[in-house]
């Protein structure tokens, strides 16, 4: 039975203009993305965006504005579904309280995810694992006109 996997992502910029990158182990594969994840039955997209926030990252966001929503096929990486993924601009509402890395799949122990900033002037489609998120990065560096 092939399905719709609403995901919802923030791309969140700090007062250095670094953005926030997750680094995360699941279902057997490494993959890098934007702070976010699954809709659940009954969320709004909102919602749902402030709520990953808070399990991920221990932070209340606030929403600034919509910035991508996937406009081609994609189907998921880890089961049957159909990915439909929809990008905002976040900021933090006090300052994250993370251990922040320096270098990719620095897990502490017993943690399959970890969160670090990249520049924007060095971020690059290589630094995330998806498609939908390499296209939420140049949509993001048009904007920022790097």
């Amino acid at each position: 039975m092939s399905y719709f996997n609403v995901r919802v992502y923030g791309l969140l910029i700090n007062s250095k203009n670094e953005v926030l990158v997750s680094d995360e182990q699941s279902g057997g594969r490494m993959f890098s993305k934007f702070p976010g994840g699954g809709l659940e039955l009954g969320e709004g997209l909102i919602e749902a965006l402030k709520r990953e926030f808070i399990e991920e990252c221990h932070a209340e966001i606030e929403v600034l504005g919509h910035l991508y929503t996937t406009d081609f096929y994609e189907q998921s990486s880890f089961n049957d579904s159909q990915i439909l993924s929809i990008y905002y601009m976040v900021r933090e509402v006090h300052p994250l309280v993370l251990n922040f890395k320096t270098k990719p799949f620095d897990f502490d122990k017993g943690e399959l995810q970890s969160f670090r900033w990249i520049a924007l002037d060095e971020l690059k489609t290589d630094d995330v694992t998806f498609k939908t998120d390499k296209n939420a990065i140049e949509l993001l560096l048009k904007q920022y006109d790097l």
